[in-house]
């Protein structure tokens, strides 16, 4: 009997200690839980922001592995080929390129280049223009794997390749200057959104546009109805409304042409063309507008064959300085997208370099797509000499064709 009554004892202790620990464990876990949702409601949304930001550090980390294994399978020549813009008549070395035919086939098969602008003599039809898009597409993914850039000028008003070409029956927005006298930003992203519609009817992905140069020299003809005007601001404010309109299309914008085309007063498509701005003013007036695009995504930046005696030591144009493109542009403005140059088949560049010289200048001083050299091929191949002589560093070619493939990529 005594020993029955001091088992139950014990069994009945033993089952008191469990009870006691069970309750403590729900007291702390109720604890916790309140304490939690407590959190919770001080912090909404919490948990979702960190999920949020944790799915899309991963997706970048995603992306920049794909650009790296694209990189590291590309050759030296697949990448510096990405590297230039050229007319189809440059690529195929036929005049007036109007049709993706067996010349065009085999010329892109040994220099697939990483975009094409379409002039005057190679846009006949909208059909035409269709199919030549739809095709150097498919093209260029069959090669390379990767998209095209298919551009024109385009900028409405006196650079009109498409609504200035009565054949395509589409209605010009008109000058620039036109819809900056009004000051309804409205109006401009409503003029960048009609464009970029009709580019993307017809198959392109790329306008040379908007113009940023702000018109401080009444002598200079050059971009008077082109440019937005002559108050910073104001084309600061308007430059960034178009590229919103191109880019509600689907449209890589090229802002041009830095530092500031406004206030020269001669001809690049001629000659050197000074400003004579310091680099105080430029900040002050140019730098303003560029500064807006690049807060509003733009995809391009373009050099322009511009000489700066009095930032320069030199009379070398802006697409051709380290000192304006990798300093001012890069690092001063903060700048990481894509340099193209201002076309290098221009008197600017052709009057004092080779082909082969202009582009290996170009991409020393940080440029990345080299835009219609006088001769492609003395180009091109001048860029693989210079790699293979050690004048040009592999890492930096490689630099170039990351922000490509960043571009490329994204979509």
């Amino acid at each position: 009997m005594k020993r029955r009554k001091k088992s139950r004892s014990a069994r009945a202790k033993w089952i008191f200690g469990i009870s006691c620990m069970a309750i403590s464990a729900a007291v702390m876990g109720g604890i916790i839980f309140f304490s939690k949702a407590g959190r919770d409601e001080m912090v909404p949304g919490n948990s979702q922001e960190e999920e949020s930001q944790i799915s899309e550090k991963q997706g970048e980390d995603e992306s920049n592995n794909k650009i790296q294994e694209k990189l590291e399978d590309m050759t030296l020549e697949e990448k510096v080929a990405q590297m230039f813009m050229v007319a189809p008549d440059a690529l195929t070395g036929v005049t007036g390129t109007i049709q993706v035919g067996d010349i065009t086939k085999e010329a892109y098969e040994d220099r697939p280049v990483g975009g094409l602008i379409m002039m005057g003599n190679n846009l006949e039809t909208p059909e035409q223009t269709k199919e030549w898009n739809a095709s150097m597409m498919e093209l260029s993914q069959e090669k390379t794997g990767l998209p095209l850039f298919l551009s024109v000028d385009e900028e409405g008003g006196t650079v009109s390749r498409i609504s200035g070409n009565d054949a395509f029956g589409v209605e010009d927005v008109g000058d620039m200057s036109e819809i900056g006298r009004t000051e309804d930003k409205q109006k401009t992203y409503d003029a960048g959104k009609t464009i970029g519609s009709y580019l993307k009817e017809l198959g392109f992905n790329m306008d040379f546009a908007p113009l940023a140069d702000v018109w401080t020299n009444p002598e200079n003809t050059i971009v008077r109805e082109r440019s937005f005007g002559s108050d910073p601001k104001l084309v600061a404010k308007m430059a960034a409304e178009e590229i919103k309109g191109l880019h509600s299309q689907d449209i890589y914008t090229v802002t041009k042409h830095f530092p500031g085309h406004g206030g020269t007063s001669e001809d690049s498509h001629e000659g050197a063309a000074y400003s004579e701005s310091t680099e105080e003013e430029l900040e002050k007036c140019e730098f303003l507008p560029f500064k807006a695009a690049i807060e509003e995504g733009t995809e391009f930046i373009m050099a322009g064959h511009i000489s700066l005696p009095n930032v320069l030591d030199d009379d070398t144009p802006a697409s051709l300085s380290k000192e304006i493109i990798t300093e001012m542009l890069r690092e001063k403005l903060g700048y990481d997208g894509i340099v193209i140059t201002d076309a290098m088949d221009m008197g600017a560049i052709t009057r004092s370099y080779t082909s082969a010289e202009a582009a290996v200048k170009a991409v020393q001083a940080g440029a990345d797509v080299i835009l219609m050299p006088e001769d492609f091929e003395e180009a091109y191949q001048g860029i693989l000499s210079a790699v293979s002589n050690g004048t040009l560093p592999e890492d930096r070619i490689d630099e170039s064709v990351e922000r490509i493939l960043e571009v490329k990529m994204a979509k």
